[in-house]
């Protein structure tokens, strides 16, 4: 691995953060979260669309998605995670490949959708990523984007308050103290430059609706609807947006009007 651990890759994640990757119910509420966007947003259904999952880890979004998309393929660099989906989920629609999302092995306008979820911070290029999920989505297609925020307070990979906020050295320092790690890899970018990075896409924000109404999206094992927490997070999402935890936006690559009809009533931005 490369001494400048700004530009390298976290490799075997799943033996780092195994608590994380072989977390089965969390990973199939974000699954579920994912599905309904994805639902919400196709009029025509999602049963014909070919699906690409970057990095995929243990596989078990994938697999969940399988059920309900014309051909899913989960992608990472982790080569016990892959293992892993490989020896564990066997669906006739379903593929796993040992691949790195920046040089993604698919011809151009190959491809319906794209999850990209909580990826861009790990990656030691995530310009190249977008740029890459870009290629291969045809011409309307659509990647389903959650991304993190670097001014969120707490740290949501190692719970520490202000990790994100420090620059390198610090950050490292910090793990250390906290005994949680030795070297911080995420790098994280505010709202702002999240919007610099997807710039190539019209970019349609599902982050509002979430938090509005969680029970529709499957987001209310995290937020549920009525509650103080509830009307407090659609406060800040309202006058704070800046500030929120982690956004969720559908990435459209630009095509002819009516190429693949989706809701009006989520918020469209301009990135």
């Amino acid at each position: 691995m490369s001494p400048d651990h700004r530009n390298a890759y976290q490799h075997d994640y799943s033996k780092i953060r195994p608590e994380s990757v072989f977390d089965g119910p969390s990973r199939l509420r974000k699954a579920g979260t994912i599905l309904a966007v994805l639902q919400d947003h196709f009029l025509s259904g999602c049963r014909h669309l070919k699906l690409l999952d970057v990095g995929c880890s243990t596989g078990i979004i994938a697999n969940f998605l399988a059920g309900y998309f014309h051909e899913v393929v989960g992608i990472d660099i982790d080569a016990n995670a892959i293992w892993f989906a490989r020896s564990t989920f066997r669906r006739p629609n379903l593929e796993f490949k040992l691949q790195d999302g920046l040089s993604l092995d698919f011809k151009e306008d190959a491809l319906d959708l794209v999850v990209c979820a909580h990826v861009y911070e790990h990656v030691p290029d995530p310009d190249r990523l977008l740029s890459e999920i870009h290629r291969v989505l045809r011409p309307g297609g659509i990647c389903y984007f959650a991304a993190g925020n670097r001014l969120a307070v707490r740290e949501p990979h190692y719970g520490l308050p202000f990790l994100s906020y420090l620059p390198q050295e610090a950050a490292n320092a910090y793990l250390r103290w906290s005994r949680r790690g030795s070297v911080y890899y995420e790098k994280h970018r505010t709202v702002w430059g999240l919007k610099r990075l997807v710039r190539r896409f019209t970019v349609v924000d599902y982050t509002h609706r979430l938090i509005q109404t969680p029970a529709l999206f499957g987001f209310d094992y995290l937020l549920k609807a009525g509650t103080r927490r509830h009307r407090l997070a659609k406060f800040a999402v309202r006058h704070f947006y800046w500030l929120c935890p982690t956004y969720v936006w559908l990435l459209q690559k630009d095509a002819p009007p009516g190429r693949i009809p989706s809701r009006s009533t989520a918020d469209s931005i301009s990135a």
